[in-house]
């Protein structure tokens, strides 16, 4: 559906994106993930039209779209702040689309209906956007960005003005919603809970390169880099000389899976893999504090100094979680360490 072919933007001696190649198929969501100045937004203004590549090729099912408007390109396009048409009602801001393309008013009717219903705001035609939470200003959004059948809908950052909690519950509708449409999604956000929630592929940029792209498990279990491994919340990540099924760190000897890497590596524990034991066989370790994470196992973040080495960062069930300043003791588990195959 969607090739971007080595295309590189430069504002003056900055280059936002450096030679991307990035593909979306058919029916396939996928996210472009990264920290602010990545060259998401800019990537998304250049599939659109809005910015003409300074080099490389973008191409919509196979055409190069050089010259292509971007009213000619078949795209629909959800953003942030929602832009809904305050003098409109929740029927007129999704029929927009419709009206511009001079589809009869029962037809469009019956598509607006259908839309409304499917985002789960049935019989809200003639109600005034103003009256409307920001949940369901984002779900009108998302009905009139579909409502021209789009070939490919574009979401920037579709979820970043709403609180957690209703973000998350969101991005599993809207999932479920793309598959059973069979929509071709291309998505950009700096949320990583949403991109792996919505996404079939989620694509990692840094300095307007491609820094990982795979399945949202694959980048997951394996980032590809230390810059990744961080930009996913992991801390536990440090040097280490990695030896057969054991590995040097600076909290002492820990396993490793078997076939990995060899020697000067960085390495990655993940909490889960961080366990309280007993103190003859683990690491001591002092609580320095703890955050609740919530879920259906009252997951506790626990941030430990041990006697050696830098900060540790464990995760443990409520009930099992001691209390600052208590003396603990933990080791590691070979399945959560991953050693890191790319550079920083």
């Amino acid at each position: 559906m969607l090739r971007l072919d080595g295309v590189t933007v430069r504002h003056g001696e900055h280059t936002a994106l450096d030679a991307v190649g990035l593909e979306v198929a058919d029916r396939e969501t996928v996210c472009v993930l990264g920290p602010s100045g990545s060259g998401k937004s800019t990537l998304l203004r250049v599939v659109a039209g809005l910015r003409p590549p300074d080099a490389g090729r973008v191409l919509l099912s196979g055409r190069d779209q050089r010259g292509v408007p971007p009213h000619k390109r078949g795209l629909g396009l959800m953003f942030q702040d929602q832009q809904l048409f305050p003098q409109r009602d929740v029927g007129g801001n999704v029929a927009f689309g419709l009206r511009m393309r001079r589809t009869g008013r029962a037809a469009a009717a019956a598509r607006v209906a259908e839309l409304l219903e499917l985002v789960g705001l049935p019989g809200a035609e003639r109600r005034p956007v103003g009256t409307l939470s920001g949940g369901e200003q984002q779900r009108v959004a998302l009905a009139r960005a579909l409502a021209p059948q789009p070939r490919l809908l574009m979401l920037d950052e579709p979820l970043g003005q709403l609180d957690r909690g209703l973000r998350e519950r969101l991005a599993v509708e809207l999932g479920r919603l793309f598959r059973r449409l069979g929509t071709t999604v291309l998505a950009v956000t700096h949320d990583q809970g949403e991109a792996f929630t919505l996404a079939d592929r989620v694509v990692v940029l840094r300095n307007g390169q491609v820094a990982q792209q795979g399945t949202p498990a694959e980048v997951w279990r394996r980032p590809a880099s230390e810059f990744v491994a961080r930009f996913l919340g992991f801390e536990n990540v440090v040097e280490a000389t990695v030896r057969g099924r054991e590995a040097d760190t600076p909290w002492g000897t820990l396993p490793v899976p078997d076939g990995g890497p060899q020697g000067v590596r960085t390495l990655l524990v993940r909490p889960g893999g961080v366990r309280l034991t007993t103190p003859e066989e683990g690491l001591r370790c002092t609580v320095t504090g703890r955050t609740f994470r919530g879920g259906v196992s009252a997951a506790v973040s626990l941030l430990l100094q041990p006697e050696r080495g830098p900060a540790l960062e464990a995760a443990c069930e409520l009930p099992y979680a001691p209390e600052p300043e208590a003396r603990v003791a933990v080791a590691f588990r070979a399945e959560d360490v991953v050693v890191l195959a790319g550079g920083p």
